[in-house]
């Protein structure tokens, strides 16, 4: 009898500490982190974050939606396919700052203007949301991500007590605007990588609501948002700190970047069909390389497009230019004679140039700018293919 005595004793003791430890005081606050961009593309957006900070009982905590692992099982598969898991991880504020300070990245914070009660809440919210059973979620770069889940975290909690305004938001974008916002200066190959990738579902005029995947919109955000205090309206947000200064990004060299790219092998390109015209010639290497490598880039854009969930992939026209079947036709070109009918289909290959000439100036797409000078040799190079074979 006494040992359940002892047992029902230890678990009594537990629960009160539990209870005692989840219990902020009249002093804990609730801030919204922002933090600036770093040297990989990746860390290019900056990163949002929550801090809840009680002073009085020694309490500093990050809340980190913008968390992945790894080592989780087909981690590379699942991202290709767009079924990554992101979750919600906690650290200690101080540990938190040592990687952004490593990285020479600014930190701000946004103090929220928030009862205790409200406080309470919303630590109750991310305590909660903390644990294994319920801190993943299914990641979306555009719609669900570490800077949108600080709005809906607060409005779940808060409900309509927040008011967003978005006022401050004066300009028309599109989502691929608004990266390249963040990627056109020092991600260069970054912004070219992602202007393959994505489709032209990025093209359309992003709303003012879709402005927040991004911290620094999701920063503003709050800048300009009111919270409901008893029957008037107050500013959401009560104290801005810096607490680690802005530091310049890397910068991209100069040569590498891919417009110098695809110049000199465009260069390259128009050089040899020159040649091959002035000496009625065929450089079939070259016509197998362009065919092969114009249909791989297609497959894969086909794949990110039918085969993934990416919401960003869908209807991507660089198909236009690279062409999915061009992987198969590439080997008909080692020949040193080629088929006739081949011509018809270079005759396709030129229409759908155009076609993209079109989607282009239309801004039904729009294509990475270091393209125009390929697009243009793949033009004259399919010429002097229909050319030769009629």
């Amino acid at each position: 009898m006494k040992k359940y005595v002892f047992i029902f004793s230890l678990l009594c003791c537990f629960i009160i500490n539990s209870t005692a430890q989840n219990k902020l005081s009249d002093k804990a606050t609730v801030s919204v982190v922002t933090c600036g961009p770093g040297s990989e593309l990746f860390t290019a957006f900056g990163h949002s974050a929550f801090r809840v900070y009680d002073p009085l009982i020694g309490f500093d905590k990050i809340y980190n939606y913008g968390t992945f692992d790894f080592n989780a099982p087909n981690f590379y598969l699942n991202f290709a396919k767009g079924k990554l898991t992101y979750f919600l991880s906690t650290t200690r504020f101080n540990y938190f700052l040592q990687v952004y300070r490593y990285e020479n990245r600014w930190v701000k914070t946004q103090e929220l203007n928030l009862t205790p009660n409200e406080v309470q809440a919303v630590f109750n919210f991310l305590e909660q949301n903390a644990k294994p059973e319920n801190r993943d979620y299914q990641y979306d770069f555009f719609y669900d991500n570490c800077s949108t889940k600080i709005e809906e975290v607060l409005t779940t909690v808060l409900k309509d007590k927040i008011v967003f305004s978005n006022q401050h938001i004066t300009t028309q974008k599109s989502h691929r605007d608004l990266i390249a916002d963040y990627t056109k200066a020092n991600y260069k190959w970054g912004k070219f990588g992602i202007d393959l990738a994505l489709g032209s579902v990025i093209d359309d005029k992003a709303t003012k609501d879709d402005y927040k995947f991004l911290p620094d919109y999701i920063f503003q955000a709050f800048n300009n948002a009111s919270i409901q205090k008893n029957d008037h309206q107050e500013p959401l947000v009560k104290k801005t700190t810096t607490i680690l200064n802005e530091n310049n990004s890397k910068k991209e060299t100069l040569f590498f970047q891919p417009l110098i790219v695809f110049i000199l092998l465009s260069i390259g390109i128009l050089f040899i069909t020159f040649k091959n015209y002035k000496n009625q010639s065929r450089t079939k290497y070259l016509d197998f390389l362009l065919f092969f490598s114009t249909g791989i880039i297609g497959i894969v854009v086909l794949l990110l497009w039918f085969a993934t969930s990416h919401t960003a992939t869908y209807k991507n026209l660089n198909f236009l230019w690279a062409f999915a079947p061009n992987s198969i036709i590439a080997f008909y070109f080692l020949k040193s004679k080629i088929p006739t009918w081949l011509q018809f289909y270079i005759l396709f290959l030129l229409l759908l140039l155009l076609g993209m000439g079109i989607t282009w100036i239309l801004k039904i797409q729009i294509f990475n700018s270091a393209l125009l000078p390929f697009i243009l040799a793949l033009a004259v190079r399919y010429s002097y293919l229909s050319y030769r074979l009629n």
